[in-house]
């Protein structure tokens, strides 16, 4: 076996990637010093982790799809405040635990956002979960028939950012209005929560069954939050209407 051989093989065993991918590159002749070698070859594998980090982290959170703000129409959807969006993206939201909610009728591109923001917050290592709302509620129900409530809110407890998807598309019973407070108020002023919501605030006490627990869980949200009415056309049609245009 070479000394090169056992040089990769002990990149293999020792999982450095992106070292073993370069290497043969620096190996053909440079003018770089060794520190300088191994300085930019330490540096590719920090950066192939941290993708192959964040990779993982928009995996397992559960996002409807991989779209980023970078794909957002701003231009399509003027009552968005570009500005306020990228300021967002800078993630500084989630370490003052403060809540972002998108209040729009369907299509207009709230959960778009939500989930660019949620990537991002991927990118930077933050725990981050996406949920529909209707799911999350079902979830939380059988929980507490099992008697796992605890476990369950803990866990949900636990992101550093929680998306919760489509609040309003289903009304939620009383005993699903409580549970839904009490992931709230466990998360309240500790982590922060992105909304998505086809209706206005005032309206969740239909919602909810129960506008005492709405009022409470809004006065929860509200509070330390940014909110963005979207008010322009539906992200669908305006697919529809190219496509249909293409098929003429």
């Amino acid at each position: 076996m070479t000394i090169y051989t056992k040089l990769e093989d002990n990149l293999t065993k020792l999982k450095l990637t992106a070292i073993k991918e370069y290497l043969p590159s620096y190996l053909e002749g440079n003018d770089l010093s060794l520190p300088e070698i191994l300085e930019q070859l330490t540096s590719k594998e920090l950066a192939y982790r941290t993708q192959r980090s964040a990779k993982m982290s928009i995996h397992v959170a559960h996002f409807p799809y991989a779209k980023g703000l970078d794909e957002f129409d701003f231009d399509f959807q003027p009552s968005v405040d570009k500005q306020r969006i990228m300021n967002l993206a800078s993630i500084n939201f989630i370490s003052s635990a403060k809540n972002i909610l998108f209040i729009g009728s369907s299509g207009v591109g709230k959960t778009h956002l939500a989930t660019g923001l949620g990537m991002e917050a991927c990118k930077n290592h933050l725990s981050t979960y996406f949920v529909n709302c209707h799911e999350l509620i079902e979830r939380l129900k059988l929980a507490h028939q099992e008697n796992r409530l605890a476990a369950i809110l803990k866990n949900y407890s636990r992101y550093k950012l929680l998306i919760i998807d489509e609040i309003g598309y289903l009304p939620i019973d009383d005993l699903g209005s409580d549970l839904f407070f009490q992931l709230i108020a466990r998360r309240y002023e500790k982590k922060s929560t992105i909304i998505t919501t086809n209706i206005p605030l005032s309206e969740w006490g239909e919602t909810f069954s129960n506008p005492t627990i709405a009022n409470a869980i809004l006065d929860r949200l509200v509070h330390h939050s940014e909110i963005f009415k979207i008010t322009g056309k539906s992200y669908r049609m305006k697919d529809y209407q190219e496509h249909t245009k293409t098929q003429k």
